[in-house]
């Protein structure tokens, strides 16, 4: 298991990737059927493989889809709770990759939000970050 604050948000990081990836994937095909490739690359700037779909795009990416067609592709399938936690994961997202430190609020806090959105995607991934913000607790408590 992760043994830094930074580590954990990093697997949080890569368990959005994984997990966000195949709901958003699914959700572009339904609004945008042949078109949903050229519209995830007018986006992200990312040149994306039609085959693989979004296998090449980070959590970065894959939150910023989320966020810039919300109303399009989202909406009617996710609530308003949904979307707030996509943007503040964004900004989780970005101080990540700018080396912030986090304390361990801070990291509970990306633990519990990256669960939550996971979640609400069905995605199998959010049990994992579950059991990583339970051990974070759980050395948080024996420290005190």
């Amino acid at each position: 298991m992760a043994s830094t604050n930074h580590e954990r948000v990093t697997l949080a990081m890569e368990a959005l990737k994984a997990g966000l990836a195949p709901f958003v994937g699914r959700e572009y095909v339904r609004t945008y059927q042949g078109r949903f490739v050229q519209e995830i690359q007018n986006i992200t700037g990312t040149k994306i493989d039609a085959k693989n779909k979004l296998s090449e795009l980070d959590a970065a990416a894959l939150l910023k889809v989320m966020w810039d067609r919300w109303s399009e592709v989202f909406r009617d399938v996710l609530g308003n709770p949904e979307r707030n936690l996509v943007g503040e994961l964004r900004g989780n997202r970005n101080d990540w990759a700018h080396q912030t430190n986090f304390s361990t609020d801070d990291t509970h806090r990306v633990l519990d939000s990256t669960q939550r959105l996971l979640t609400s995607v069905s995605a199998p991934q959010a049990a994992d970050i579950g059991k990583l913000r339970d051990e974070l607790l759980r050395l948080r408590f024996a420290e005190e």
